[in-house]
C-alpha cells in the first residue's frame, strides 16, 4: 500500500467503510453565507465520529487549523471562483499542493466543470494536480459537475454518469458529483468506477426526510458516501443533521 492509498483510507470509517465529508469552502463563491458566520465554534463542535473531513481554502485552514480535531482529516480545495464571475462555473487554481501540504493537508480537492467554453482550462488544471499530489502521496478528490453553455440539465443521468467516469480517468482518487435520480445509470457508472464515489448535497433542501432518503438511494447504488455541506451547516441543529445522516449511511 503505498502513502496516497494509506491516507485516502483515512478519509473512510474503519467499521462502516462510508465516508462524510464537510465542504465549508462555499464562503469563496457565495461570500457571507449563512451558516458559516462562526467558523471556529463550527469545527469545534464536530464530532470526530461522525466526519471524517473537512473541506477549506487556505486562509481558513490556517487560521483555523488549531479548531479541527486531529482525527478529522483536513483537505484542503485548491480551486475557486465566484458566483459574480463571467462566466460564473469558472474555476481557477488558487492553491498548489505543495502549499496545501505545508498548511497540513491530509488531501486535496478540485472542482471541474464540464460542457462548457472553460472546461479545458479547468481539466488541465485536474491533471497538473492530480500528478503533483501523487508524486507527494497526497489523495485527490475530485469534485465533478455538468454546467455552462452546452448543459441544459446538470442532473441528466447521461451527464452524471460521464462526471463519474471523468473523474477516474483523470486520476481522482475519490469523485464527488450529484446523484442523478436514476438508479439504474448511476448504480451502473459507479460499478464501473475503480475509486470510490462520494454524493453532493447540493443547495439547502426544505424536506429533510426527501434528502435524506435521496442520499439512501445513492448508497444502495453503490455509492461510498457523502460530501454534503449546505444541508448540514444551515440546518438549525448541525449535530442533529449529522447524526441522522450518519445513521443513513450505516444501514
Amino acid at each position: 500500500m503505498n502513502a496516497c492509498s494509506r491516507r485516502c483510507q483515512r478519509l473512510f470509517d474503519r467499521h462502516s467503510r462510508t465516508s462524510i465529508l464537510l465542504p465549508l469552502d462555499h464562503g469563496v463563491s457565495e461570500g457571507m453565507i449563512q451558516g458559516l458566520e462562526d467558523m471556529s465554534s463550527l469545527l469545534k463542535g464536530l464530532d470526530p465520529h461522525l466526519v471524517q473531513g473537512v473541506i477549506l481554502h487556505k486562509g481558513l485552514a490556517a487560521a483555523l487549523i488549531q479548531d479541527i480535531d486531529p482525527r478529522i482529516n483536513l483537505i484542503i480545495h485548491l480551486s475557486a471562483g465566484t458566483r459574480h464571475a463571467i462566466p460564473p462555473y469558472a474555476k481557477s487554481l488558487v492553491c498548489s499542493v505543495q502549499e496545501a501540504v505545508r498548511l497540513g493537508a491530509d488531501a486535496v480537492s478540485i472542482h471541474v466543470n464540464m460542457g462548457n467554453d472553460c472546461e479545458d482550462r479547468m481539466l488541465t488544471d485536474m491533471g497538473m494536480v492530480t500528478d503533483e499530489a501523487h508524486l507527494l502521496g497526497i489523495p485527490v478528490l475530485a469534485m465533478i459537475y455538468a454546467r455552462g453553455g452546452q448543459i441544459v440539465n446538470e442532473l441528466d443521468p447521461t451527464l452524471v454518469a460521464h462526471s463519474i467516469r471523468l473523474g477516474a480517468e483523470m486520476g481522482a482518487d475519490l469523485v464527488k458529483v450529484p446523484y442523478s435520480g436514476d438508479p439504474q445509470s448511476f448504480s451502473k457508472a459507479v460499478r464501473a468506477c475503480p475509486v470510490p464515489v462520494l454524493v453532493a448535497g447540493g443547495p439547502k433542501k426544505t424536506n429533510t426526510k426527501a434528502f435524506l432518503d435521496m442520499v439512501a438511494e445513492a448508497m444502495e447504488c453503490g455509492a461510498r458516501g457523502v460530501s454534503i455541506g449546505r444541508n448540514i451547516f444551515q440546518h438549525r441543529n448541525p449535530a442533529k443533521a449529522l447524526k441522522e445522516l450518519d445513521a443513513v449511511l450505516r444501514r
